[in-house]
């Protein structure tokens, strides 16, 4: 007797598998899942959506169908959708370092506050153009979540830890120090041979929500590391100039170690999957289709909003990681840590006690008394802030320098030689990275401090020595 072939994870259907072929996300594409999960297993994944495809193209048909009426209904309701209308009059919302701001960001911004559930809004000094919302751009809604107003890198944050080593320390093993960064991150497709374990892998949304069940594999592969672009594992020395710091630690110069990522694949596609959810739901003009919302009464809205609280506390994790990694490798404890977070939403009241959504698109957490890290670029400080509770910035002060130059622009503009010089001109040491990341496409952090003096206040000041991005493949193999 033959025995029968169990059938493999890449034979089961998945959600990519139904979006590719065009299906509705949302209810539509869960209730097909489920449907197909729980009653027709024995099919092979092609007839499985030949199926589903037959009761999209006449859902009519299927209505009183045993097995398929659920989803015919939940097919014919998300094709009653009504389209949405903008506001003709937008709200008005704060610039901060409007001279240094393009005109495509300033556009999308207006459009935001065009949206029928915005409240308010505020605009960042490192604020450019994105998807949707701006990047350094700060949306307060009502009762809804815009997948594209949170971003793509879902929960992307800084991390930073302080030891009790002399600076000295950096320039006598500055060899030791940057085996110790090729050795404990990875960056972009590269990952550990065995991942540490983590209890974020253990989450309930890994088994309740579909989408986020189909990752949890991927997500378990790409623990503890970094993405692409502009993320980086940096030591560094931190001045600390405030003598009332929150660590009590005395005025001077430590050794540190900074980091900037995100949720890897797990947040990219949590966000691609739910704003196809939104756009299909919420049906905007042209120009303002990116800013699809979610209700947050709606399951939709529900699965969303979980499902990136897990993707911002497994980018946590994967910072957490990182520096234990390090912190062993030195053979230290930090003196302290900092952390914090954009690109999420989060649930917060207003002075009359009214809660709102406030989505921060690349902008940093600044209420009163909170604490953050604002870097510049490779070859530029960056800042340990205290925030002020500026209502008219909705409690929010930039994520970084932003900005002056695409990336497409930065190779066809920059040379190597011309981005070395610079570097080694300001004493940097960098380990991978490219044109799209050289100081020189950033703007001047000191001029975007400038324009936020009333939204935060210095506690420390960073200055990075040396830097690891994604590009460097020599050691990619070690572990």
């Amino acid at each position: 007797m033959t025995k029968k072939k169990k059938k493999t994870a890449s034979n089961k259907l998945t959600a990519n598998d139904l979006l590719k072929i065009g299906f509705p996300a949302g209810k539509p594409l869960g209730t097909a899942l489920n449907i197909v999960h729980t009653y027709f297993t024995e099919l092979g994944k092609n007839h499985q959506i030949e199926l589903v495809q037959d009761v999209l193209t006449a859902p009519d048909l299927y209505q009183l169908h045993a097995t398929l009426g659920s989803l015919a209904q939940a097919i014919l309701a998300h094709k009653e959708t009504a389209p949405v209308a903008l506001r003709n009059e937008q709200q008005k919302y704060a610039i901060y370092g409007a001279e240094g701001i393009e005109e495509g960001a300033l556009k999308q911004m207006d459009i935001a506050m065009r949206l029928p559930v915005t409240r308010a809004g505020a605009l960042m000094p490192d604020a450019h153009q994105g998807y949707g919302l701006p990047i350094g751009g700060v949306l307060a809604v009502e009762n809804a979540v815009i997948p594209y107003g949170v971003g793509v890198d879902i929960g992307c944050r800084m991390s930073m830890s302080i030891f009790d080593i002399h600076t000295g320390y950096l320039d006598k093993h500055r060899e030791e120090l940057k085996k110790m960064l090729q050795d404990n991150t990875r960056f972009g497709f590269s990952s550990f041979q065995k991942p540490m374990d983590h209890p974020v892998m253990d989450r309930m949304e890994f088994h309740e929500i579909p989408i986020v069940h189909e990752l949890k594999d991927r997500a378990y592969s790409q623990l503890g590391t970094s993405g692409g672009g502009n993320h980086f594992v940096e030591f560094g020395v931190v001045d600390i100039q405030d003598e009332q710091n929150e660590f009590g630690l005395p005025l001077g110069s430590y050794l540190s170690v900074l980091s900037h990522s995100g949720s890897r694949g797990l947040g990219a596609n949590i966000a691609g999957y739910y704003t196809k959810v939104a756009m299909d739901s919420c049906r905007l003009p042209q120009e303002a289709k990116h800013l699809a919302w979610l209700d947050l009464d709606s399951d939709a809205g529900q699965e969303y909003w979980m499902a990136m609280n897990l993707a911002g506390d497994y980018a946590s994790a994967c910072h957490h990681q990182i520096h234990h990694r390090i912190a062993s490798a030195l053979g230290e404890t930090p003196l302290a840590t900092i952390e914090n977070h954009h690109n999420f939403a989060w649930k917060e009241k207003d002075a009359e006690g009214r809660e709102y959504i406030v989505h921060r698109k690349g902008a940093t957490p600044a209420g009163k008394g909170v604490l953050g890290i604002i870097p510049g670029s490779m070859a530029t400080p960056g800042f340990i802030v205290r925030g002020k509770g500026e209502a008219a910035s909705i409690n929010s002060a930039s994520h970084g320098a932003g900005r002056v130059m695409s990336r497409t622009q930065a190779k066809k503009t920059l040379t190597k030689p011309q981005v070395q010089k610079f570097i080694q001109k300001a004493g940097i040491e960098v380990i991978g990275s490219d044109l799209d990341e050289a100081p020189m496409v950033y703007k001047d952090i000191h001029q975007v401090m400038a324009a936020q003096q009333d939204l935060v206040e210095v506690v420390g000041t960073f200055h990075p020595r040396i830097v690891r991005m994604n590009g460097d493949e020599k050691y990619m193999e070690v572990d």
